[in-house]
């Protein structure tokens, strides 16, 4: 993919931070919506030129009017059209003649409205893209910029406050829930320099929006709100840049999607829906999903120290053990080691404080009350001794009193200045006033001890993710030839064995006698299926022998099998009946292939049985990817113990399972978009040093497509 222009990136500019701004269909009306942006920019003080444009009026809020584009005394940076939609074009023509490079349309009417709605947005896009502008919307609530006190938006979210401005910026498809995120994060202190509403996509996306802002001074933090992604490979390289520039993205994704309809002959994509692929990819790429405003909010607060700590570990100190439980309950859930403190600064502890806990959780007690130091004692210990790299203190209502936290906040305030390197976060409930203090001394402040630990475990996420060197992805072959027809299991195994798959020896015959000198040729035990593309679950119809010992039991099966299968499946296409090698003694895993419309090819994998079938324990990861990433892979689902050797089992041979699941992938994202899915079940992996093998292989292809 090719990176963004030079020019886009001034048009961005342009629409994102005007030095001039045109308001087509401008009012004189505060209230409406050609009037708000202009009286929102009046009061905050926006520093560019505001150019009203309206040919019935001479002057609106006390700015000179202009009867038409063409009129303007300048050309403007960007332009915001207000007009109803049959007047749209010929506004954004204007505009674009005029050498205007970007263009706000608050106007909908267009593509949510259906087919002659699209094709008139599909002729504002020729338009904008003729002379060379970018567009926001249409149907965009707009954009504002504290920065610059620019107010391009229509948003009466304004009327209760302007935003404050800080180091966090906002994208969202959604206008109104965008200025929403604003509100409410105006309203929790959390300053806010930009908020970008997309509308429906036609030029600018979300994806455009978090690039400029991950490139931006303005901006460290990136809030984001989605629907669809309608721009994958944009968000991508967005997210990929924000990483590198060590900002976090928190994304908030709705719309779980019903599975495609090949999920019913795939099972791979009944196991990857497109909510997990969208989780799998934005993961790869260091975007962290949140689950809810609430959610963003605490991570966007906690993020705005910009300290994310790698290799984070949680100290919890605190006046009740009920809160302590209730905190390790949400570390363990997390993920977020909670260490004990070292033995010889319990002791030290434990002298000061004989009725005190002090492992981790740190306990107290309410004797903090008589003496207010102990909670200054008991965080250092955990700084100094425990190294932790996160600190939390529940206080609770403790530290609210007005006459108490003075004085906690004189003794706690040299924690800050001396482990600037440190989460150090206070459960505290008290007046706005007294909260402010606290924050303004540098700690974070949460009521809640499990919201508390989620946003200090969310930046130890942010700290690994920024930690690692982006992904490089593994070079890939040339096009395998795939069939123009449906393969049988047999050709989906050759086909994969020319991508370094390996299979179990095996050989198709087509009648009794072949079977049996087949069997023997292979060695014993060996296992017998139909042969069919038409057939996706042969054992359900009795179209496999497993176990099977002499040539003459060879010959018996390969009956039964025909027999069986002519009475259940008679009008399916058989290939003939397929013998292999009966490989045994491993642990049967599960891997396969699924392409997804949005992101392409994506891979999963699992262990086989009930853990695939019930428990869904099943890793995903777009394709292509590595043997590293292949053996992470491996190692994060659920049931990796049992891989790696749990309970007196010998360990599986995990390299050459991460092998397979690699070249898989390559195959997968080589083969084009003729591949559907692939399942590899099982793929039985033998102890270390044994290799692994696919037993059974499903190859889908979409036969409508080109083959050629």
């Amino acid at each position: 993919m090719s990176g963004p222009s030079a020019s886009d990136d001034r048009g961005l500019t342009a629409l994102l931070a005007p030095e001039s701004v045109a308001i087509i269909g401008a009012s004189a009306d505060r209230l409406r919506i050609g009037g708000r942006p202009i009286d929102a920019m009046l009061r905050a003080g926006y520093r560019g030129r505001i150019l009203p444009v309206n040919p019935n009026r001479d002057r609106i809020q006390g700015l000179a009017c202009h009867p038409s584009v063409a009129d303007l005394p300048e050309t403007p940076d960007a332009a915001i059209v207000a007009v109803p939609a049959a007047g749209a074009l010929d506004a954004v023509e204007a505009l674009g003649q005029r050498g205007c490079r970007a263009v706000t349309l608050f106007t909908a009417g267009f593509a949510e409205t259906g087919e002659a709605g699209r094709a008139a947005q599909d002729r504002l896009l020729e338009i904008t893209r003729r002379h060379g502008m970018r567009m926001l919307g249409p149907n965009s609530l707009g954009v504002y910029n504290t920065r610059l006190a620019y107010y391009g938006t229509f948003s009466s979210s304004l009327d209760t406050g302007f935003p404050r401005d800080g180091n966090i910026g906002i994208a969202s498809q959604s206008g109104a829930y965008g200025a929403h995120l604003g509100a409410v994060a105006r309203d929790r202190g959390l300053g806010v320099s930009m908020l970008v509403s997309t509308g429906n996509e036609a030029d600018v996306t979300v994806a455009d929006a978090i690039r400029w802002m991950a490139g931006s001074d303005q901006v460290e933090v990136i809030c984001a709100y989605m629907e669809g992604i309608n721009d994958p490979a944009g968000l991508i390289a967005a997210a990929d840049l924000a990483r590198a520039n060590g900002k976090p993205i928190f994304l908030l994704k709705a719309g779980r999607s019903e599975l495609g309809a090949h999920a019913a002959a795939s099972h791979t994509a009944s196991l990857t829906g497109d909510d997990a692929v969208v989780s799998a990819v934005l993961a790869r790429h260091g975007v962290i999903r949140v689950e809810d405003t609430d959610q963003m909010m605490d991570y966007a607060y906690t993020a705005h120290h910009r300290i994310y700590p790698v290799g984070n570990s949680m100290g919890f100190i605190t006046v009740s053990g009920g809160a302590g439980i209730i905190a390790s309950d949400e570390a363990e859930q997390l993920g977020l080691p909670m260490p004990p403190m070292p033995a010889d600064a319990q002791a030290r502890l434990k002298a000061l404080l004989p009725i005190s806990s002090p492992v981790n959780p740190l306990d107290c007690t309410a004797q903090a009350l008589n003496d207010p130091t102990l909670f200054e004692r008991f965080m250092r210990a955990a700084l100094q001794d425990g190294g932790y790299r996160s600190v939390a203190c529940f206080m609770t209502y403790v530290a609210g009193g007005k006459d108490l936290a003075p004085v906690l906040l004189d003794t706690l305030a040299p924690l800050r200045s001396d482990f600037p390197d440190r989460l150090l976060a206070l459960c505290v409930i008290g007046p706005p006033d007294v909260i402010r203090s606290y924050e303004d001394a540098g700690f974070l402040v949460f009521q809640d001890p499990s919201r508390c630990v989620r946003a200090l475990a969310a930046m130890g996420r942010v700290g690994d993710m920024l930690a690692q060197p982006a992904v490089e992805a593994p070079p890939l072959p040339a096009a395998p030839a795939l069939p123009p027809a449906q393969p049988d299991e047999h050709e989906a195994k050759t086909i994969l064995a020319a991508a370094g798959i390996n299979a179990a020896p095996e050989a198709v015959v087509q009648t009794a006698a072949e079977a049996g000198a087949a069997a023997a040729r292979l060695g014993f035990p060996v296992v017998m299926k139909i042969l069919s593309a038409d057939i996706l679950h042969k054992s359900d119809i009795g179209g496999v022998r497993l176990g099977i010992g002499s040539a003459a039991e060879a010959e018996e099966a390969h009956h039964a099998i025909r027999d069986a299968v002519a009475a259940a499946a008679p009008d399916a296409r058989l290939s003939g009946v397929l013998v292999a090698r009966q490989i045994t003694g491993g642990t049967e895993c599960f891997m396969g292939i699924s392409r997804d419309p949005t992101f392409g090819p994506m891979a999963a994998f699992g262990l086989g049985g009930i853990f695939v079938e019930v428990l869904k324990d099943v890793v995903i990861r777009p394709c292509p990817f590595g043997v590293a990433e292949a053996r992470e892979m491996i190692g994060a689902i659920r049931g990796a113990a049992i891989l790696q050797g749990a309970r007196g089992r010998p360990p599986a041979d995990l390299d050459a399972l991460a092998e397979m699941l690699s070249r898989l992938s390559v195959f997968a994202a080589s083969a084009g978009p003729r591949l559907v899915s692939v399942d590899l079940n099982p793929v039985l992996v033998m102890p270390q040093g044994q290799g692994a093998w696919a037993l059974d292989a499903v190859i889908e292809l979409d036969e409508a497509a080109d083959a050629a």
